[in-house]
């Protein structure tokens, strides 16, 4: 039978702090004991329930060689703080916390990762309100990005539905007592496989609602979670603003058709090159690629490689689109001027902008196509060939390396 739970409408906190961040580098300690701002990342969790008025007690749960870690960490807030060794798993870490707890037989209790330093008090505050006497509650937010299925060699198996689906965050709330028997229940039939505490409710039949979670409340895990937790706090995190320029200049051979910024124009002759020869991407590419200090398009598509033949440039932007977004960068314009006596060009820019766009995932707003004549000089002035120069602007976080 479970004991008489407070009457009052506090909730008592576990803050789970007992692991080894590994992930984020364990030659530089645990993670949970670093600094964000000039604070440890758990001084800052602790803080933020020591600061609400709704929380009492807390209990901080910790690795057994960290206890003197965290009284460094903690400061004067150790006398606000009941510290208890943790177990093997996270899972064992809350059973243990929650035991902690028992005496005080509080109504409610958040479960929270010391490694969420952003948590604040309105999402406290909504989780509390979301426990029922037999109802859990896990704050969390819809997942916005496209969710694929991995095959086991590694090729995509399938889109996943996003509809419906939503990420979990911490501090979750429950009722004090079914949480603490489902962590019981689960010890004791030997189930360590659960990924949060909200799965233990789910499979002992709590219900748990979802409250709205906060983008701000972000995990640590890998060391540039840190180094980027640090620079928001330090006020450190300037963009990087990349500029990068690319030409390139290709010669006329016969054919009826030139490819012009992902764009088929109708001509009396075609560009020679061993791709389709598009002037406009190439430069393009070029520009993007030297964002990044990552060479040119011969670097990442070599003319003497048979499987470019023919191939259409928009792989090349594409490919020099996602290095960019792979380091953190977001293209903030591209600029692309066509230098040439013929064919025209201006019937066929708003079809040029919109093909360059969708390549690179941005606002037709943000790509300028634009073309000029040589006023017939040189050997673009006699129509041997066609040259482009590209610009591209890339913003990137403030913490890219050199």
């Amino acid at each position: 039978m479970e004991p008489a739970a407070r009457p009052d409408s506090k909730a008592a906190v576990v803050i789970v702090a007992a692991g080894r961040g590994e992930r984020a580098g364990a030659a530089e300690g645990p993670k949970q004991y670093r600094a964000i701002g000039g604070k440890p990342v758990i001084r800052r969790s602790i803080e933020a329930f020591a600061n609400h008025p709704a929380i009492s007690p807390i209990v901080a749960v910790v690795h057994p060689d960290d206890h003197a870690l965290f009284a460094e960490a903690a400061g004067e807030l150790c006398d606000r703080v009941i510290v208890v060794e943790g177990g093997a798993t996270r899972q064992d870490s809350v059973r243990l916390g929650l035991e902690a707890l028992r005496a005080a037989a509080p109504a409610k209790v958040l479960i929270h990762d010391a490694a969420r330093p952003f948590v604040d008090a309105a999402l406290i505050e909504r989780t509390i309100n979301a426990i029922g006497e037999r109802q859990a509650a896990l704050p969390a937010l819809a997942v916005s990005d496209t969710l694929k299925r991995r095959g086991s060699d590694w090729t995509v198996a399938g889109t996943v539905s996003r509809e419906s689906l939503f990420a979990a965050q911490t501090p979750q709330g429950f009722p004090f007592w079914p949480i603490h028997a489902a962590h019981m229940k689960a010890h004791h039939a030997g189930r360590t496989d659960f990924t949060d505490d909200a799965a233990i409710a789910e499979w002992t039949g709590i219900p748990v609602k979802l409250v709205e979670g906060s983008p701000d409340n972000v995990k640590l895990t890998w060391a540039r979670d840190i180094e980027m937790a640090d620079q928001r706090l330090s006020g450190t995190c300037f963009p990087d603003v990349r500029t990068g320029n690319g030409y390139d200049v290709h010669s006329f051979e016969e054919g009826d058709h030139v490819w012009l910024c992902g764009v088929k124009i109708p001509h009396t002759k075609k560009l020679s090159g061993h791709s389709d020869a598009d002037v406009g991407l190439h430069a393009l590419t070029d520009a993007l690629l030297a964002t990044r200090g990552a060479g040119d398009i011969g670097t990442h598509f070599p003319p003497s490689d048979p499987q470019w033949k023919g191939a259409a440039s928009k792989i090349f932007v594409e490919h020099a689109a996602r290095l960019v977004r792979e380091a953190g960068g977001r293209i903030a314009n591209a600029d692309i001027t066509l230098i040439c006596e013929a064919p025209r060009i201006g019937p066929h820019r708003p079809s040029m902008t919109a093909a360059i766009a969708a390549m690179l995932g941005i606002d037709p707003g943000r790509v300028s196509v634009k073309a000029t004549t040589n006023e017939r000089l040189g050997f673009i002035g006699r129509e041997e060939g066609i040259a482009a120069i590209a610009t591209a602007t890339v913003v990137y976080p403030g913490d890219l390396p050199a």
